[in-house]
């Protein structure tokens, strides 16, 4: 599996410190979820890790190599894939073309391909097509897969979303809120999903205000507050660690 390594990170806009020296590991077939307040920091590091910002200090090394400089495409390229707290599909294209997009970075076959519909090029559109299939089906979507976008229930975006991460073919996925609005039954679902995504070789680094979710699926916590880690362990760790209690409820935990 990949290994993605955040080593001192630094983001600087003007006197504001959005991350101080922020250091961090994600892989090794591990579910990694990030914690912290609002305005921690936690979407600050989405944005360095996909190349929409850049460190002003510090290096981020994707399988030992610094991708620190790289714009968000060629990063999705290289294999790390994220979804969006706000949700960000195509709405006016079906759930299968969503999909089918996302396997842009994975073709091979140039614009004079596509015009001739060369035999090659019409083999790899049918293999795009079954590997979004696949995406969808895994996330339980595959009964909207010719249903525009927009149309889907609210909880079914959200997995189309996923769905158009793991389709991409990505070694890592960061999961921005993915469960943000869902009701119960569908928040427990996702747990669901999000542990099998690693049975896919895929490592995923996790943004979710939701503590359940974050315990129930995480094999490591990282907590971040004013762009410093304050902890870093296991659930249980997590849970017991008075810095951590402190930046939630904004008190000293009881002795």
């Amino acid at each position: 599996m990949a290994q993605l390594e955040l080593k001192n990170i630094s983001v600087r806009f003007g006197g504001l410190h959005a991350l101080s020296s922020l250091s961090f590991t994600i892989g090794q077939g591990k579910i990694v979820g990030l914690i912290g307040p609002n305005g921690a920091g936690k979407t600050t590091v989405f944005n360095v890790l996909t190349g929409v910002y850049k460190a002003s200090e510090g290096d981020v090394l994707f399988d030992g190599k610094s991708i620190l400089g790289n714009n968000p495409h060629q990063i999705f390229k290289k294999g790390i894939a994220r979804t969006f707290q706000n949700i960000r599909l195509f709405s006016k294209m079906t759930a299968m073309e969503n999909a089918m997009v996302a396997r842009h970075c994975r073709t091979k076959k140039g614009v004079v391909g596509s015009i001739l519909r060369t035999k090659s090029q019409r083999k790899e559109e049918a293999e795009i097509r079954e590997k979004a299939l696949e995406a969808l089906t895994f996330m339980g979507v595959e009964k909207y897969a010719d249903d525009v976008a927009s149309n889907l229930p609210y909880g079914s975006q959200r997995r189309l979303e996923i769905a158009r991460a793991i389709a991409s073919d990505p070694k890592v996925i960061l999961l921005d809120e993915p469960a943000a609005g869902m009701n119960p039954a569908e928040t427990s679902k996702l747990m669901e999903d999000i542990s099998r995504i690693s049975e896919l070789r895929i490592d995923v680094l996790l943004v979710e205000h939701d503590m359940k979710v974050v315990m129930g699926v995480c094999d490591h916590i990282v907590c971040v507050d004013h762009g410093v880690k304050i902890a870093e362990g296991n659930a249980s760790e997590i849970q017991k660690n008075p810095k951590v209690i402190e930046a939630y409820l904004g008190q000293p935990a009881k002795q």
